[in-house]
C-alpha cells in the first residue's frame, strides 16, 4: 500500500515517552487540547468546541472516550479514533484513524494531523507549545501552525 492512499481515510502514528495516561489527558481534557491542539477547545455537554487562530469555532461531539485507551471525535466532518497502546518502556504509540475525510481537502487534512500530532508530542513529552498564537502568521496564511 502506498501512501495515504485509501480514498476518505487518513492514518499516522506517533510514539511518545510518556504514558498513555498523559498523552489520553492531552486528548481528553480541555487543557490538554490547548496545550497543543487549539487556542481553547472547552468540552460541554458530550461536545467539544475549537478555537483556532483566524477559523470560526467548530463544535464535534465525543464519540468515545475509554480512558486509557481510546478517544474519538466528529471533526470538520471525518471521524477522528485516537488509539493509545504502552510501549513497554514507560512510552506510549499512538494510531489516528480518521474516515469519512472530504477527498477535496484531504491532502489539506493529511497534513494538518501531522501538525496536530508533532506539536502534541513536542507538549506532552517536552512542555513545549510550537504554535504562533498570532493571526498574522496561522495556517490560512501558508504558516506551519494548529
Amino acid at each position: 500500500m502506498s501512501f495515504q492512499s485509501e480514498p476518505g481515510t487518513i492514518r499516522w502514528k506517533l510514539h511518545f515517552n510518556s504514558p498513555p495516561e498523559k498523552v489520553f489527558d492531552a486528548l481528553a481534557t480541555d487543557a490538554g487540547r490547548a496545550s497543543y491542539w487549539a487556542e481553547s477547545a472547552p468540552e460541554r455537554d458530550g461536545r467539544i468546541t475549537f478555537h483556532f487562530v483566524n477559523y470560526e469555532p467548530y463544535s464535534g461531539r465525543v464519540l468515545r472516550r475509554e480512558r486509557p485507551r481510546v478517544f474519538a471525535v466528529e471533526y470538520f466532518g471525518s471521524i477522528v479514533e485516537f488509539s493509545l497502546a504502552g510501549d513497554g518502556r514507560g512510552g506510549s504509540d499512538l494510531s489516528l484513524f480518521a474516515s469519512q475525510v472530504d477527498e477535496s481537502i484531504r491532502m489539506e487534512m493529511v497534513a494538518g494531523w501531522v501538525s496536530v500530532l508533532m506539536a502534541m508530542k513536542a507538549a506532552v513529552d517536552h512542555g513545549i507549545d510550537l504554535r504562533n498564537h498570532d493571526a498574522s502568521r496561522s495556517w490560512t496564511d501558508g504558516y506551519a501552525d494548529n
